[in-house]
């Protein structure tokens, strides 16, 4: 047999010999979301940006900071709070009227957020915007406000099997995928095509939620009408994929 015959089939032993990459039930990789990173024509169309281009930090930095910490790294198509050292990272750019989509997961025991609206007039960013609360809700020592709440204001109506709020997230590792409306002063927190819940900032409702809360001392909490767009990186490891953005004209 020739060299060149004796390599196209020895190529394909190798080839066929090669084990399969496995993924661990818990932990799934960006690729398996559609068009992950990416915008098609309709969505281009409709006026949707990316907020991560799922190679780079671009697009962000640390709060209050020039350029983003080392605590957060692009994995696999991933944007992903890896340790301690990450802190919070705020959008380059401020959003006033908006639908924020994006996917993500959590490890065990994750406690993170998303917080929109965020200005740097003071410590962090949950001192003046909301948070769309993520974490492992199946964590039995974890936080009592779970995923996709408006923390420590707002919770999915009952869920008539259980009496408990409603939790439409999938298990750790799987991909969530997350929708905030801010339209003006009416927000609206969807999780895996759940509404959880809906509210109007300045409200009387509101209002009281927010002097009952922890919120109720901080003067610039839910106060501006355009602010940044934060992921919380203070707390526990998370991972973000195809984030985008339609700034929308208030109602």
């Amino acid at each position: 047999m020739t060299a060149a015959r004796w390599f196209v089939p020895m190529m394909l032993v190798l080839i066929a010999a090669r084990p399969a990459v496995v993924v661990a039930d818990d932990d799934q990789p960006a690729s398996l979301l559609p068009h992950v990173n990416a915008l098609n024509d309709e969505e281009k169309a409709a006026g949707w940006h990316l907020l991560f281009d799922g190679q780079s930090t671009k697009g962000w930095r640390n709060y209050k900071k020039k350029g983003v910490s080392q605590g957060w790294q692009v994995k696999q198509g991933a944007l992903c709070r890896m340790d301690g050292t990450a802190g919070d990272i705020v959008s380059d750019a401020k959003y006033d009227n908006f639908i924020l989509e994006l996917d993500y997961k959590v490890p065990a025991h994750a406690n993170s957020g998303i917080m929109y609206r965020v200005t740097e007039e003071q410590g962090a960013p949950w001192a003046t915007g909301i948070e769309f609360q993520l974490l492992d809700n199946t964590d039995p020592h974890g936080d009592s406000q779970k995923s996709g709440w408006a923390y420590g204001l707002y919770e999915p109506a009952a869920d008539a099997k259980t009496g408990k709020p409603r939790d439409a997230t999938n298990p750790i590792g799987h991909w969530n995928h997350v929708k905030l409306v801010c339209d003006g002063p009416h927000v609206e927190h969807w999780m895996n095509g759940v509404k959880y819940c809906e509210f109007e900032i300045g409200s009387d409702d509101f209002n009281k939620r927010v002097k009952a809360s922890k919120f109720g001392s901080m003067p610039h909490f839910a106060k501006n009408a355009s602010g940044y767009i934060a992921l919380q990186g203070d707390h526990g490891n998370v991972c973000f994929a195809n984030i985008k953005v339609k700034p929308i004209a208030a109602k």
